[in-house]
């Protein structure tokens, strides 16, 4: 990410970084931004305190990448009756 952002851009990125439900896919989608970039968003407009509370909520968060969603909605789920 060479350019500044606004102001309005990093505080929608902050907003949904926040989000549980919103993947860093959909976040790529709305503002083009990769998983790293607003890694980096996150670590320079938050306290560290503040980033690695985040960094430790999103860390492996299913909710958070697409793939590991998807993937855990396929398989059945433990206790689940197949008829």
């Amino acid at each position: 990410m060479k350019t500044p952002l606004p102001p309005e851009q990093v505080s929608l990125i902050v907003r949904l970084a926040w989000e549980d439900r919103t993947s860093f896919e959909e976040i790529a989608e709305r503002t083009g931004l990769k998983e790293s970039d607003v890694i980096g968003v996150m670590r320079r407009e938050l306290k560290p305190s503040s980033f690695r509370l985040w960094r430790k909520r999103v860390s492996g968060r299913i909710t958070k990448h697409r793939r590991l969603l998807e993937g855990s909605l396929r398989r059945p789920q433990s206790g689940a009756r197949e008829e």
